[in-house]
């Protein structure tokens, strides 16, 4: 009885043993046509590491030839269905070099950027690969201005500023936290400059008033007044967009110190 049980088992590791044999000896082929053959049909099965493989080994054969610009494509689309973004991206954009005519240019210009968008890591990270992303995508709206990707690229682009808006927010907070006061004054006013529209603009002016005020009192005395009279710039500009500020009470603190602190200056 045990026996056959053990046969199934035993049928399956040959035939998967079989499979890969064959698989490995495909591979080694010289026969092309076959080869490309297969690499649709595991496409199509979704089966992307074989055919993934199987298109990067014909790349070299069929250029110049029929197939060349399925190769090229089904290749990128592999890598893309295997989540290797950074190589599909990649493959994407050397489609586009290859076969800048193809009716499937546009799509992979888009892909190009999408695979990009993907490898955009989590906010707190370094941002270059988000910048890029950000810049393909423009150049795509740029080039076709009335793709039906135009809502989803404004989605990712949306996701995207937000990143780099809470990212430049959190390095001008790390400033005023260890006391880098002059790099947390800028470094806001950087901020409010590139992203005027931001939720946190009002948090952000209250920390130019306080990091502001902390630099100007820790001065030399030849530049005391004259950072003194910025806080106070900055003051006003505050409470002509915030008047109802729930830190109304702590930049009015701020403000009337500067106040007092020129006014003994001119006595």
């Amino acid at each position: 009885m045990r026996m056959y049980r053990i046969i199934p088992v035993l049928l399956l590791v040959i035939s998967v043993f079989c499979g890969c044999n064959s698989y490995e000896k495909l591979l080694k082929s010289n026969d092309f046509d076959k080869k490309y053959a297969a690499a649709m049909e595991y496409y199509n099965d979704a089966n992307y590491s074989k055919s993934s493989q199987l298109f990067e080994n014909l790349t070299m054969y069929y250029r110049g030839r029929d197939n060349a610009e399925n190769v090229a494509w089904y290749y990128a689309e592999s890598l893309l269905k295997l989540k290797d973004y950074y190589s599909a991206g990649y493959q994407f954009a050397h489609f586009i070099r290859q076969f800048p005519y193809s009716e499937r240019a546009e799509e992979a210009l888009f892909m190009s950027a999408y695979c990009k968008y993907m490898e955009s890591p989590e906010y707190s990270l370094d941002q270059s690969q988000t910048k890029e992303a950000i810049k393909a995508f423009e150049q795509y709206v740029e080039r076709y201005p009335t793709s039906n990707h135009i809502p989803e690229i404004n989605k990712y682009l949306d996701e995207m500023r937000a990143k780099l808006m809470k990212k430049e927010y959190e390095i001008a907070y790390g400033y005023y936290k260890i006391g880098s006061y002059n790099a947390a004054y800028v470094a806001f006013n950087d901020f409010i400059n590139q992203y005027p529209d931001s939720p946190n603009k009002e948090d952000a002016m209250y920390y130019i008033i306080l990091s502001g005020y902390e630099y100007a009192i820790n001065s030399t005395e030849s530049k005391i007044v004259e950072r003194l009279n910025l806080v106070i710039n900055d003051f006003e500009k505050f409470v002509a967009l915030f008047s109802n500020s729930k830190y109304m009470k702590t930049t009015q603190g701020i403000h009337d110190k500067c106040r007092a602190a020129l006014y003994a200056r001119q006595k």
